[in-house]
């Protein structure tokens, strides 16, 4: 693993986004895996900003996205649909048609995953994949005791993953309690990562994950037998790492 240190969120988001825009640049036909959250939200501003200023263009791009709620319209302003819209795709310019995302109102889920396996091996992979971490060490919505073998799937969301993401409903009991979420072994699959964390609450996920055993009771353990993986965080986010 290749470890970026950064002072703070403004700097990871710069620092993110002009790794992923050189990618883009330099091969305009990439495949990009895309994550929700507030970790990201940074990095799509400086995308947006360098597509203005430089014209860094992502019209020969893919975009993919690691997950999505079950049950969440793409209308609603909470479905990951919306969120990706408002945060990058309506501000560059991405061909709508080349963006993915899975749908959490499939009338039958299990196809639905089965599907977005084949999108996924039908545009030759992920080149590029941006991941965020839970406390929990859960990446995309991988909770602990995820198989490393699993595929695109139908996960139930954790009582922490749920309280995390009560921040963006009105109320917790607004929360979806499934999503549909690309596998681990589907993210390894990916030929590069990039991993975001910033702020204190990620420092025991950060120092399990750089310095602990290879376990699927912490999902994100799974990088350390990737390749090419890039972290990218911030000095409180890596502040007990090597303690």
């Amino acid at each position: 693993m290749k470890i970026i240190k950064v002072a703070n969120e403004a700097e990871l988001s710069k620092a993110a986004g002009e790794l992923i825009a050189g990618k883009v640049r330099s091969n305009p036909e990439i495949v990009l895996g895309l994550a929700t959250g507030g970790t990201p939200v940074g990095t799509y501003k400086y995308l947006i900003e360098d597509h203005k200023k430089n014209g860094t263009s992502y019209s020969r791009a893919s975009a993919v996205n690691l997950d999505e709620y079950i049950g969440l319209p793409q209308s609603n302003p909470n479905s990951y649909h919306s969120f990706m819209k408002k945060t990058l795709f309506d501000h560059i310019d991405i061909n709508q048609e080349n963006t993915f995302i899975p749908d959490g109102k499939a009338p039958d889920l299990e196809a639905e995953c089965a599907d977005y396996e084949k999108r996924i091996a039908a545009l030759g992979g992920v080149g590029l994949q941006l991941l965020g971490i839970g406390r929990n060490g859960h990446i995309a919505f991988n909770e602990p005791g995820t198989s490393f073998a699993s595929r695109t799937h139908v996960v139930p969301l954790t009582k922490e993953t749920i309280e995390d993401n009560a921040r963006f409903f009105s109320s917790r009991e607004e929360v979806p309690t499934k999503a549909i979420t690309m596998g681990i072994e589907t993210i390894l699959e990916s030929k590069e990562i990039i991993l975001l964390a910033f702020g204190k609450s990620k420092a025991e996920a950060m120092r399990s994950l750089i310095q602990g055993e290879v376990t699927e009771d912490f999902p994100a353990s799974a990088l350390q037998k990737h390749g090419n993986v890039t972290i990218i965080a911030d000095e409180e986010a890596l502040s007990l790492v090597g303690e």
